[in-house]
């Protein structure tokens, strides 16, 4: 018969532990609280505190940001999740001295520290620029999209949210009569009550929308869109679109430096991303002129953006700031001679589509021919269209034609040349000859002119390896996949911690004496 050795769970063994011991040199939590004893001035956290003669003591604030940070390093947010370390992992209970800070005050030290934040946060890049890990020879900005502590069911405009509510009212008003109904007959009493509860979670409901509606305006949007959808639970959140679907939340912006992807300027906001670039570019400007560093960084570093960032308005603010820049516009491809069979895949996809959904395929403009006098075009039928006058569209000239009615009403092709064929009788067409006035440019036809060089291409091209994987970075490997905080304040507070501590994690890479160490 098979023997093993004797083991017995009952039995207890005491283990010995010197929490300076736990914190081993070439770790990232040597680095961290290193950088966090010598390196950083915190007193300005003194001033949350008045406790001098009464009062309990504080826990010191060094603790409470080695032991967040880290938990930031390892993809955990909750605070109760980090209590619960520092009771649990021998590391937290190193960094925080086995002080166990309760949660409550571990989430008060994470989300009322904003001004703290961006202290601490000018603190490291200084850190970073003495250690040559900035290079100033380029600034990628861009946005990272993430989910919010916020609800899309509570997402709309005033008139949404108010057919919502009287939606809900008229649900009620349903379940009170068939209360009455059966109050007739003998139902079962489980029903009732189910249909009570329901009721009372409608009322409470409506009166959250009634209440938001009579202490609220619209948010302002554009003279086409109309009014900007607003939110209950956090209404300086946004709904944005992404990868992923539709989302409740922030984007978190980033400048980047192109050397070691270093984030010079963090903000997290429910703006879209061309209201955005003038913020950023003033923020990164300040953030040097506080650590001492460049009055004007923006002299000798280039600055790169996506077509997000591309307005008429952000164009005339960099040029006129001379700020050397690279931001496409959303034509930069299709200008592209390295993109000319692109179209190919968007046709495909565009078959695939109307397949799927059983829709035709709309005719482009390039499927109509327009005569070498354009006094007429062919339509993809073969029909002659006819000039009908001229038009001016955000200044570029257009000749307008229109169908015949002898033509277009009995056209087999109706479906594939109308998007409502069923209510427009006649397909018009307008022909783009160039701009009203050719000897005035606008700005966004000079950052046009200037990244189609063989110069702008290359510089446009490194953006992407500079921003890039900074987000890859903060949402995979630090695991931030929704902010958990309500408001603009408290998410760039965490937006920026994140940054803090991917900034810090470079520094344990490339700084001189820690990743030797």
């Amino acid at each position: 018969m098979a023997r093993y050795k004797h083991y017995d769970y009952s039995q207890g063994k005491f283990i010995p532990i010197s929490f300076d011991k736990q914190i081993l040199p070439g770790t990232f939590e040597h680095t961290l609280h290193y950088i966090i004893d010598n390196d950083l001035d915190l007193s300005i956290f003194d001033l949350r505190y008045q406790n001098d003669e009464l009062g309990a003591p504080a826990y010191d604030p060094r603790v409470l940001l080695k032991i967040v940070l880290y938990a930031y390093s390892k993809g955990i947010t909750s605070s109760r999740k980090i209590a619960e370390c520092c009771n649990d992992n021998v590391v937290f209970m190193a960094l925080s001295a086995d002080t166990r800070p309760h949660f409550t005050t571990i989430a008060d030290f994470i989300s009322s520290n904003d001004q703290e934040t961006i202290k601490l946060f000018l603190e490291v890049l200084l850190i970073c620029d003495e250690m040559g890990l900035i290079g100033k020879e380029m600034f990628a900005v861009d946005g990272c999209k993430l989910p919010s502590n916020a609800s899309k069911e509570w997402s709309g405009t005033k008139k949404e949210l108010k057919h919502k509510k009287e939606k809900m009212e008229k649900a009620i008003r349903q379940i009170i009569t068939r209360h009455r109904e059966m109050d007739k007959t003998e139902t079962d009493k489980t029903v009732i009550e189910k249909e009570e509860q329901y009721a009372e979670t409608l009322r409470a409901k409506v009166k959250k929308i009634r209440t938001w509606l009579a202490e609220n305006d619209d948010k302002p949007g554009s003279s086409r869109n109309g009014p900007r959808k607003s939110n209950i639970t956090d209404n300086e959140s946004a709904t944005m679109k992404t990868s992923h679907g539709v989302v409740q939340g922030y984007n978190g912006v980033a400048m980047v430096d192109s050397k070691h992807q270093v984030v010079v300027h963090a903000e997290a906001t429910g703006e879209s991303e061309p209201a955005t670039l003038k913020p950023m570019v003033e923020g990164t400007r300040e953030n040097f002129q506080e650590i001492g560093k460049e009055e004007n960084v923006f002299e000798k570093t280039k600055l790169s953006g996506d077509t997000g960032f591309h307005s008429e308005k952000n164009m005339e603010f960099i040029i006129e700031n001379g700020i050397d820049a690279y931001i496409a516009d959303n034509k930069f491809r299709h200008r592209d001679p390295r993109f000319k069979d692109a179209d190919r895949h968007k046709e495909r996809f565009n078959k695939e589509m109307s397949r799927k959904f059983d829709r035709p395929i709309l005719f482009q403009p390039r499927d109509f021919t327009v005569s070498p006098d354009k006094s007429f075009c062919i339509c993809p039928a073969g029909k002659r269209m006819y000039k009908c006058g001229n038009a001016n569209h955000h200044g570029l000239h257009a000749i307008k034609y229109h169908g015949t009615k002898r033509d277009c009403i009995p056209c087999t092709q109706r479906a594939q040349c109308l998007k409502h064929p069923d209510v427009t009788e006649t397909r018009q067409f307008s022909h783009f000859t160039g701009r009203t006035n050719k000897k005035e440019k606008t700005f966004t036809q000079k950052m046009r002119e200037k990244i189609d060089t063989v110069k702008g291409k290359f510089e446009y091209a490194r953006r992407m390896a500079t921003v890039e994987p900074v987000f890859a970075d903060i949402r995979s490997s630090l695991g931030l996949d929704r902010f958990s905080l309500r408001g603009k304040k408290k998410v760039s507070t965490q937006w920026r911690l994140y940054c803090i501590v991917h900034n810090m994690l470079k520094v344990h890479r490339y700084g001189y004496g820690f990743a030797e160490s």
